[in-house]
């Protein structure tokens, strides 16, 4: 039945290859989440869709653009994997309002608010004073309303993430992240928060990165599941869903460019963990192109019913995204 679903993979950021999309379109993934910039400004941005333009159209065979749900649908009937865009920054658009339509109609679908850091619209999840949304903030989020654009608040400190789900007229995503009575991690949420997500129709998407993970490298798929349970014990299994945060096949460098973009000279070890320094070992049971499909059969086996599993995977992530990225009149 797996194969039947729409499965959608909430963000990845992996070597993209030739080698990989044909992994990608044999795990059964009908679209996944790409982040096209981490730290990337405006020029910088498009060069980044120049790059995917070409990987379009040298594996036209294998993969193609997600702008519509429509899309996904045309990528599920022609064997295909989708690809939607997002930012794991607000650099794409520098300090200019008018660059949010701009970059929406390149096709970036969602932008976080912020990637650790302070940001000029909000505060990052590891900073130590969290002073919310800024006045520009407050503005970009309406523009991202207006357009069509999902805010993530995924990287993003406990106040910022509250007021961005309470500014914001349309729901919002945590792409990547998981809760922190499962590990308590500067990136994870807390109840409060995703409570809060789940009440104005948000969703959160599990993060399978380790160092967010209860037990780190060594967690189960059981304990993976048993994290999602407890999550839809809290909110119900409509605002819920996967963003693997995989990062396959990735050089030490791009972890660096990742955590010290441009703004370190020293190397930032985030949550003060110098053990946290390089790659965490890969889980067992999520390295190939089975992951997902092993997610499916453990929920099952886990005691949740097909229709949830299937809600989960993908079902919840397409819905929320056919009506977040239409854009308003």
């Amino acid at each position: 039945m797996y194969k039947d679903q729409i499965i959608i993979d909430g963000l990845q950021y992996c070597k993209w290859d030739r080698d990989y999309f044909l992994s990608l379109q044999k795990s059964g993934i009908t679209a996944v989440h790409v982040t096209l910039v981490y730290h990337e400004m405006a020029r910088e941005t498009l060069t980044r869709f120049a790059q995917w333009n070409k990987y379009f159209e040298q594996n036209s065979d294998l993969i193609m653009p997600v702008m519509n749900m429509e899309d996904v649908h045309k990528a599920k009937s022609t064997g295909k994997v989708g690809i939607f865009f997002g930012a794991q920054n607000c650099s794409p658009i520098d300090d200019e309002i008018g660059l949010i339509e701009v970059m929406r109609k390149q096709g970036l679908l969602i932008m976080q608010l912020t990637y650790n850091n302070q940001s000029l619209l909000a505060t990052g999840c590891y900073e130590q004073n969290d002073s919310g949304i800024t006045r520009f903030g407050k503005q970009a989020i309406e523009e991202m309303n207006r357009v069509g654009m999902i805010v993530d608040m995924s990287h993003s400190a406990e106040r910022s993430t509250l007021e961005a789900i309470d500014i914001s007229s349309r729901p919002i995503c945590i792409s990547h992240a998981n809760p922190t009575f499962a590990h308590d991690a500067l990136r994870n949420k807390s109840n409060e928060v995703i409570k809060s997500l789940a009440s104005r129709g948000g969703l959160l998407g599990f993060s399978l990165y380790p160092f967010h993970l209860p037990n780190g490298s060594a967690c189960t798929l059981d304990d993976f599941c048993e994290m999602i349970a407890k999550t839809a014990d809290l909110v119900g299994v409509d605002h819920l869903g996967i963003g693997s945060d995989l990062c396959l096949n990735q050089p030490q460098e791009v972890l660096e460019w990742m955590r010290n973009g441009k703004w370190s000279k020293a190397m930032d070890y985030g949550e003060g963990n110098a053990s946290n320094s390089g790659w965490p070992d890969d889980l067992s049971w999520f390295k190939d192109e089975l992951g997902m499909e092993n997610i499916y059969n453990g929920l099952l086996k886990y005691g949740f019913k097909e229709k949830e599993a299937n809600q989960i995977l993908g079902g919840n992530w397409y819905s929320f995204l056919k009506d977040g990225l239409e854009p308003k009149s």
